[in-house]
């Protein structure tokens, strides 16, 4: 079985929270035996009729040398301009078998769309007009997409499911549409295949068969007493289980060391905590991978809009992040990639331990997925500025999304540039950048995570150009926590390297640096300051009409250098940008780098680098580094302990 099939396997048992748990079927296994043996036995669904809509990255497709031609028998609603939804048929259906809770397999049937495309393409145009979506034969989980002229070009995997209208009716809210191998070869490029190139979304009547018992389980919240256990409490830790990234687009992109912005998107995969009274590993192999909350909470996970619910009286779900960085040949690092906030919609829940039995509430153990089609949503991703990173609150009011805060969602103002990881080309390949290598870095921000460290990961990766797209290659050597960690190791030692990690009421700061002996007497220090959730976050208003005003982090940065003579002053955010670069001073011993009337403060979920040459090596002293507070407030500086500096002169070789 191969990774694609994996990975749809596990997407596709949602049905046992999406189609049987709003159905009443939804419980951990015991539960559903003890309230229906029929559970043991397979039990048929189907469903039929309705309409699917399409979503093209048309900028992805015209890379590949695809041409959408004329769209025949689409319906476009103005505020889903990028959407073309096809209905139907009134005959056929997906066939399916569901066993002790699980979806086994497509079992057959099929649905056909009323209309499609004419795509034109390298060696004669492809008919995708009146496709069939089809089960696959000998993968069980699959749907093939059958175009008109009875070739499969495409298929569909990492399907998300929620019932609908009083549970009559099934809406598959994403599935990646791919590139099957035939038709990456067809068009010279057999690296391609299984990359996502579309986004489906169906909504079809489901045909109920077999038991409906009603479902047992009690949400159990962040912070709410365990019956039973004195003193104990439920305790939200969200994993980050899997990732890996894909190329989207790309702006006047012309190659190697081109001045190009070119777009990248995840699909990662989360866990919820796995304990139930006992620690045991959530994420095996991994140092992080093991919570310390010993009773695992469920995690609310609702639609932006869909109406106000417990536990917080609001619309909660979590969000999601990413980044990119480079690790340079002289040793320093830079983040060079930024994307917004993703708004997560709906949960998966599978391979539970103890399931909800609700697709917006992630139970112990469940796992989700937010594959590449909706993680490049234009309706799903919003401004980084608009959460309260610690607390993982989300100000609807004056949001993208609610601008006049009445409660209702407006359209989208994204485009397919907005809030995406944007990167220059120049930063990521070309003759500047030999030697360098390159990490990306995804987070999961869940309300109550009591260890932020857990739900973030990062992989390597590399960047080869393959005619007009870049094939993303590597996505391996996995492992949890933040990329600083990935420079300098928290568990360090010796004189040229320090780490730190600050931890406040107001969010969490983690710091690096790295002393670089130059030979000539000469060495190089480089500071890495990541910002994970920390800001001073000025509000109004109150949940669910919330609106933030600013959520600022620093302004400045100061490392001690006593009597040491300065040179090669560098600060790095990765934006190539240099009107928003800060200011360096040296004052009373101290280098001092400073945002000019806050313009480019350093936020959460981002890294600068401060970076100095002086004729003096690291000392065996260690010293205290402060940051800046952007917001007025108390204290106005946080001071971080043992970092390294040139304040003393070296008495000792380092270790």
């Amino acid at each position: 079985m191969n990774a694609s099939t994996r990975q749809a396997l596990s997407a596709l048992s949602v049905l046992t929270v999406a189609v049987l748990a709003a159905l009443g079927l939804g419980g951990a296994a015991t539960d559903v035996q003890a309230a229906a043996p029929e559970a043991n036995k397979t039990q048929y669904w189907s469903v039929s009729r309705g309409t699917v809509s399409v979503r093209w990255n048309r900028e992805l497709a015209a890379d590949l040398g695809l041409a959408l031609g004329k769209v025949t028998g689409a319906t476009v609603q103005a505020v889903r301009p990028d959407y073309e939804t096809f209905d139907l048929g009134t005959t056929g259906s997906l066939n399916f078998d569901v066993r002790n809770g699980n979806l086994q397999a497509f079992v057959g049937g099929s649905l056909q769309a009323r209309g499609g495309y004419l795509i034109g393409a390298p060696g004669g145009a492809i008919d995708l007009r009146n496709f069939t979506l089809r089960p696959r034969a000998g993968e069980s989980v699959i749907l093939d997409v059958i175009g008109g002229d009875g070739q499969t070009w495409f298929y569909v995997d990492r399907l998300m499911y929620e019932l609908i209208d009083s549970q009559q009716r099934l809406a598959v809210r994403t599935m990646d549409l791919r590139v099957t191998p035939a038709l990456a070869q067809r068009i010279g490029k057999p690296e391609v295949a299984g990359w996502t190139v579309a986004e489906l979304e169906m909504t079809t009547d489901v045909l109920r068969q077999g038991a409906n018992p009603q479902p047992t389980a009690v949400a159990k919240w962040h912070g709410t007493a365990v019956p039973g256990v004195p003193g104990a409490l439920y305790e939200a830790d969200l994993f980050m289980s899997a990732l890996s990234f894909q190329y989207s687009r790309c702006d006047t992109c012309t190659g190697v060391g081109g001045s190009g912005r070119a777009v990248f998107t995840p699909a990662s995969t989360l866990r919820n905590n796995v304990n139930n009274g006992t620690a045991a590993a959530t994420v095996a192999g991994d140092p992080l991978g093991t919570s310390s909350a010993l009773y695992t909470a469920d995690v609310p996970w609702y639609s932006k809009f869909t109406g106000n619910f417990a536990p917080y009286n609001n619309d909660q779900h979590p969000y999601l992040i990413w980044n990119l960085y480079r690790f340079n040949a002289d040793g320093s690092i830079d983040q060079i990639g930024r994307s917004g906030v993703k708004h997560a919609f709906l949960t998966l829940n599978t391979s539970c331990l103890d399931n909800p039995g609700d697709s917006h509430i992630l139970g112990r153990g469940c796992s989700d997925v937010y594959s590449v089609s909706n993680n490049d949503s234009n309706t799903s991703l919003g401004p980084r500025s608009e959460i309260v990173p610690a607390s993982n609150i989300w100000g609807r009011c004056g949001s993208i999304y609610d601008t006049n805060c009445d409660g209702i969602a407006n359209t989208s103002p994204n485009g397919s540039f907005d809030q995406r990881l944007v990167v220059r080309e120049s930063q990521f390949s070309g003759a500047a950048q030999t030697g360098a290598t390159y990490r990306f870095e995804s987070w999961y921000l869940a309300r109550g995570d009591i260890n932020v460290l857990n739900s973030m990961a990062s992989t390597r990766n590399t960047f080869t150009r393959s005619g007009t797209v870049w094939v993303v290659g590597g996505n391996d050597e996995y492992k949890l926590g933040p990329v600083i960690d990935r420079w300098v190791e928290p568990t360090s030692r010796g004189n040229n390297v320090s780490t730190a990690d600050l931890n406040t009421a107001e969010g969490r700061v983690k710091l690096a640096a790295k002393a670089t002996d130059l030979g000539g007497g000469r060495w190089r220090y480089d500071y890495a300051v990541m910002n994970l959730d920390f800001s001073r976050s000025l509000t109004s208003g109150a949940e669910p009409n919330l609106r933030v005003l600013s959520n600022n982090g620093f302004n400045a940065f100061s490392v001690p250098v006593g009597s040491a003579t300065l040179s090669d002053l560098v600060f790095s955010d990765g934006d190539l940008d240099a009107t928003n670069d800060w200011t360096p001073a040296i004052s009373n011993g101290t280098i001092t780098w400073t945002s000019g009337n806050n313009a480019n403060p350093l936020n959460w979920g981002t890294m600068f680098r401060f970076s100095f040459v002086t004729d003096k090596g690291p000392g065996a002293a260690q010293v205290a580094v402060s940051l800046n507070v952007a917001a007025s407030g108390s204290p106005q500086a946080l001071e971080v302990t043992g970092m390294l500096s040139p304040i003393t002169a070296r008495t000792r070789p380092a270790n």
